[in-house]
């Protein structure tokens, strides 16, 4: 299973730099259809998506992306906190425990 990324340019940008290569731009017109079939694919088992994209979500949709299991659907922001705690709700093992 692959790791995946939606979101604008620069969003997607930075995690190219740092290795993924399932990388998908999309425009805020289109981006509720493109995360649908994106968290239907089979071969994505990891999708990060932007918190400022996933609050334009209607309600509905929200909670289907967030509730998905496969892909884990994962947000990265400012809003949701540190990536600890973003790992270990997308995975449920805390890694960083010793």
């Amino acid at each position: 299973m692959d790791v995946a990324v939606l979101g604008n340019d620069s969003f997607v940008t930075g995690f190219k730099l740092g290795g993924v290569k399932r990388s998908f731009i999309s425009k805020p017109e289109n981006y509720e259809d493109k995360i649908l079939e994106l968290i239907s694919d089979p071969t994505i088992g990891v999708l990060a998506v932007s918190s400022d994209d996933v609050e334009k979500l209607t309600p509905t949709t929200r909670r289907k992306v967030l509730s998905s299991i496969a892909p884990v659907v994962v947000v990265v922001g400012k809003s949701e906190g540190d990536l600890r705690e973003k790992v270990k709700r997308a995975i449920g093992v805390d890694l960083y425990k010793t």
